[in-house]
């Protein structure tokens, strides 16, 4: 059994796409995290050394999508991923990444994955 964080729609700039206009310029992207981890320790002990802490794993997601530059959103949703089961140890992860506006007629397009820390290895 694991209990989830859930981090809704943490809104981004990023260079990302395939397209030179993409590549200019930062462009939204909206992302949003499921992270499975054990909370029977925090619950019980109350003691911030017992969580996944989910402040940490944002800036550092927020830091890496800032300064990336993927083509693909499956690869920036990977990458994603990976800092949240390997760099932060969540036993597994949900994540969706959107470009908001990349389709006409849309509100938003995008891919959602979901890894454990053996899909790294």
């Amino acid at each position: 059994m694991h209990d989830k964080i859930i981090v809704k729609d943490l809104l981004l700039r990023g260079i990302i796409g395939l397209n030179d206009w993409e590549r200019e310029k930062p462009q939204d992207i909206l992302i949003n995290l499921t992270l499975f981890t054990d909370m029977r320790a925090a619950g019980a002990s109350d003691d911030p050394g017992d969580i996944l802490n989910y402040r940490t794993i944002t800036k550092d997601i927020i830091a890496y999508v800032e300064s990336s530059q993927h083509v693909l959103v499956e690869a920036l949703a990977a990458a994603i991923a990976r800092i949240c089961v390997v760099d932060h140890a969540a036993a597994r992860a949900i994540v969706r990444v959107e470009k908001p506006g990349a389709l006409r007629f849309a509100r938003s397009v995008g891919v959602e994955i979901e890894r454990e820390r053996g899909d790294f290895v």
